[in-house]
Formats: C-alpha cells, sequence, structure tokens
C-alpha cells in the first residue's frame, strides 16, 4: 500500500460514515498490508516501523496488530513489544501446500500458451539425467502436432526443457547436474556440459532455452521454468515440428508468448518466475 506523507486524518475516522462492508473489506485490505510488511522485513517491527512501512496510521496499526495477535497470526514480544508473523500462518500456509496441484495451476495458462503458439506444451520435473513430462497441452484448433506425451522423457542437455532448467539453477547445483553426467554418462558428459553451458547462456540472454532438432531430429522448441510455491523447479517446453516452427518463429512469436505465460502462472502462485540465476 502506497505510503502517505501527509495522512488528514486517522483512516478509521475517515471511514466512519461508509456502510458498514466497505469498512470490513478496508480492515481486512489493512490487515493484509501489515502481515505483508512483517513478512518482507528483516526482523520484528514495532508499531511506528508498521505504520511508516504500510502508510497506515499508528492507532489503527495497532487495533489491527492487536486483532492479528489475538487470532495468533502476529506475536508480540513481552519486552521489546515489536510484532512478528504467528504460527496460524503456517498452519494456512501448510493447508495451501496440502491442497496445491501445480498441474491443476498451470493448465489454463498453458492452454492458451498452446493455442497462441499454435504448438504443443509440455509439463515436467527432473529423474535422473531426464525431465520426464506429467503434463501434455496441445492447441485445440490444430491436429496433434508430436506423438510427446506424458511420461515422456526429455534428456536434460538436448532438450529445451532441459536446458531452461539448467539455466535457472544456481552455481553448485549446476556444478552437481554436470558431474551427474560425468559419473552417468562418461561416454558423453563432455558433449552434454557443453551443450548445458550454452543452453544457460540463451537463458540468461533470453529467458527461455532452445532445443533446435537437438532432443529430436523432427522438433524445435523453447524451454522455461517455474517455481512451485514449495520452490520445486517445474521444466517446461513448447514447441512442434520444425516444418511447422522455424527457430525465427519460435523466438520472434513464441518466446515473447512463453516469457509472458510464465510471469502470469509465478503471479498466480506466488513465486518466482524460476528464470536463470545470477
Amino acid at each position: 500500500m502506497p505510503r502517505r506523507s501527509t495522512p488528514p486524518a486517522p483512516a478509521a475516522d475517515a471511514d466512519a460514515s461508509a456502510p458498514a462492508a466497505r469498512d470490513e473489506v478496508s480492515a481486512l485490505a489493512r490487515g493484509l498490508a501489515v502481515l505483508r510488511a512483517l513478512a518482507d522485513a528483516p526482523g520484528p517491527l514495532s508499531n511506528r516501523a508498521l505504520a511508516d512501512a504500510t502508510g497506515i496510521p499508528k492507532a489503527t496499526v495497532s487495533r489491527l496488530a492487536a486483532t492479528l495477535v489475538a487470532g495468533s497470526f502476529v506475536q508480540q514480544d513481552p519486552d521489546s513489544e515489536r510484532f512478528q508473523l504467528g504460527p496460524a500462518l503456517l498452519d494456512l500456509s501448510s493447508a495451501y501446500l496440502r491442497n496445491f496441484d501445480m498441474r491443476a495451476l498451470c493448465r489454463p495458462y498453458l492452454a492458451e500458451l498452446a493455442d497462441r503458439a499454435q504448438a504443443s506444451v509440455h509439463l515436467g520435473l527432473r529423474d535422473g539425467l531426464d525431465i520426464l513430462m506429467i503434463d501434455t497441452v496441445r492447441p485445440r484448433s490444430a491436429v496433434i502436432l508430436t506423438r510427446t506425451d506424458i511420461g515422456t522423457r526429455m534428456d536434460i542437455a538436448t532438450s529445451a526443457s532441459g536446458r531452461a532448467y539448467f539455466g535457472a539453477l544456481s552455481a553448485p547445483e549446476r556444478e552437481a547436474l554436470i558431474e551427474d553426467y560425468r559419473r552417468e554418462a562418461p561416454q558423453r558428459w563432455k558433449a552434454a556440459r557443453d551443450m548445458l553451458v550454452r543452453g544457460a547462456a540463451d537463458v540468461e540472454a533470453h529467458g527461455y532455452g532452445t532445443s533446435f532438432q537437438e532432443w529430436h531430429r523432427d522438433i524445435n522448441a523453447i524451454g522455461f521454468t517455474l517455481r512451485g510455491p514449495r520452490g520445486e523447479l517445474y521444466a517446461l517446453s513448447c514447441g512442434g515440428p520444425a516444418y511447422a516452427l522455424s527457430p525465427d518463429a519460435l523466438r520472434t512469436t513464441v518466446g515473447p508468448a512463453v516469457l509472458s505465460t510464465q510471469e502470469a502462472i509465478a503471479r498466480a502462485c506466488g513465486t518466482a518466475a524460476g528464470r536463470a540465476v545470477s
């Protein structure tokens, strides 16, 4: 919520003549602003610091904080009287995670992407040296473009989804994955390392990975990643037959659609977009 430099009067007084329903919505929004300020702070905050962080009058912050403390959403240190998040929020977040289904959340966005790109879209997770596809969406108005389906494995080093996955890892995680190739696929680990390094550079330059007839001689694709609420990293690809989707078409038309889809899904599940780690 924007900070007010000189609020004319405490918000509770200003809203005194408003309908009750409007008062309740306003109070809820302000309570959520207090929770977010505490979540973003490096440590417990005083009443004054909360007022400064939210732009809410200090007297109103006191009433909101008292209500949140009573519900265990916020705790107050008895010595410093500073506030921090409370255990009731853990119950709420645990319930969210228990009922969270990344596939269900992603599917409407991936269906829209498939229709915009006229390409197949695949969602996967790492399994060994592969990305294992756990969901597939195809455009409604086109003939089935590829045989890739749930359960298909895509080699991390050669696929667009795998290269995007590698590009989103931290430096130590990248080194560990390359070491996995050296140990588990010694005959091709150097080639895999070179492809992954090039793929990571592509991700850092454009926000997505690419594979043009490398994972499969007839398929071109763009890959991207998403972070789930538990921190898990999902790898995705959007592509199809090379004769229908040229590298230039993928970069100029599909690339922007992929990035907007990535951002939309990240906002929907309240996480980072899974871009490359610098």
